[in-house]
């Protein structure tokens, strides 16, 4: 269900002025990954203004709530996938309606750094350990809150009894019309994946040719990792190449399916950012919100509000376990990629892709 926009920034202050800004058209849509939703406090003329949160995370709302009972900070949230969510930020970028963007992947947050609309210089004061310390940018101007891998395989082990060991080998006529991903102008997850495929083969122009290849071998393209593992289950495709959360979730829940990782698979940090355009008040809130989320009882949120989905992330602080169903890290060839670098070509890159591998 998709969620009305909110007023422009400057009507809002106008509402909040008025003592109305309860009235904004801005409802709170369900949440696809893992079916819960988010209460909206009211606000009135004394109490904090609505942070309006932008996210595509499956425990964001379950999040949310705990954070508006926690803190009494009323909370408008938009919850739609990544991609439309940063056309709504492009869009509005002269006079943004957000507050606080919460999606997976570094690039997205380096590409928005790069033109200005993140506020920087805030970081938590909190454990980080070597994932964390190693997902802050220089500038801190995102802050990571947990890590993922961006393009595991999955299959379904009562049919595929050999599954794939190499990049390479999915360009092989053993897996002709056989894998299926995602659309990166859609799926936060499939452009780090795509970029960290790219980086692993040396450049852009070698990720090209590879993606093409895949393509002419029958590549498939869904939305998001749903539709793809949906696809998977019916046996449309063999190999499915989603983010590791949605695999480890659907192997969990389905005994046939296996996950495996290629070398490398890319490390998939999820961020948060702050809008630096925002009015003061709001930027503060923000803040309060990212500290909370990487607090024990936020820790505890985001691993328990959607358990076969997003919460399935390797923690960024000390003190915090993983989730028992995620392998040790320690077994998986990894990578990390500048998310400056590959973050510049994003656009031009999904635009390639849709154009020349989803079309």
């Amino acid at each position: 269900m998709a969620t009305a926009p909110l007023p422009p920034r400057r009507t809002r202050r106008a509402l909040r002025a008025a003592g109305l800004v309860a009235l904004s058209s801005l409802g709170l849509a369900a949440c696809a990954s893992s079916g819960a939703s988010s209460n909206t406090a009211g606000a009135s003329s004394k109490s904090p203004i609505p942070l309006v949160v932008y996210s595509a995370q499956g425990y964001a709302p379950a999040e949310i709530n705990a954070f508006t009972k926690a803190t009494g900070i009323p909370v408008r949230f938009d919850n739609n996938s990544t991609g439309p969510l940063l056309t709504q930020i492009e869009a509005s970028r002269n006079n943004p309606n957000w507050g606080l963007l919460w999606v997976d992947g570094p690039t997205a947050f380096a590409a928005l750094d790069r033109q200005g609309l993140l506020l920087r210089g805030f970081e938590p004061a909190v454990s980080w350990n070597s994932l964390g310390r190693t997902s802050i940018p220089a500038d801190k101007s995102w802050v990571p809150t947990g890590v993922t891998l961006a393009g595991a395989v999955v299959y379904d082990s009562t049919k595929v009894k050999n599954p794939p060991t190499s990049w390479n080998e999915l360009t092989s006529p053993q897996w002709k019309n056989a894998i299926g991903t995602n659309d990166p102008a859609q799926s936060g997850p499939t452009y780090p994946f795509i970029a960290g495929v790219m980086n692993a083969l040396g450049g852009v122009s070698a990720g090209e040719r590879y993606f093409e290849a895949l393509k002419a071998n029958g590549l498939v393209i869904h939305p998001t990792n749903g539709p793809t593992l949906q696809a998977l289950t019916a046996g449309q495709i063999r190999l499915a190449l989603v983010q590791s959360s949605a695999g480890i979730g659907a192997e969990a829940t389905d005994r046939s399916l296996r996950v495996e990782y290629l070398n490398p698979v890319t490390m998939l940090p999820s961020c948060i950012g702050i809008d630096a355009k925002a009015p003061a008040a709001e930027q503060a809130e923000a803040k309060r919100f990212a500290e909370y989320v990487l607090s024990p009882a936020g820790q505890k949120v985001m691993q328990s509000g959607d358990p076969t989905g997003d919460s399935l992330y390797y923690p960024v602080l000390n003190g915090v376990k993983p989730l028992p169903l995620l392998p040790s890290l320690a077994s998986v060839h990894t990578q990390y990629i500048n998310p400056y670098t590959w973050g510049a070509r994003e656009s031009a890159l999904t635009q390639w892709f849709d154009s020349h591998i989803v079309q």
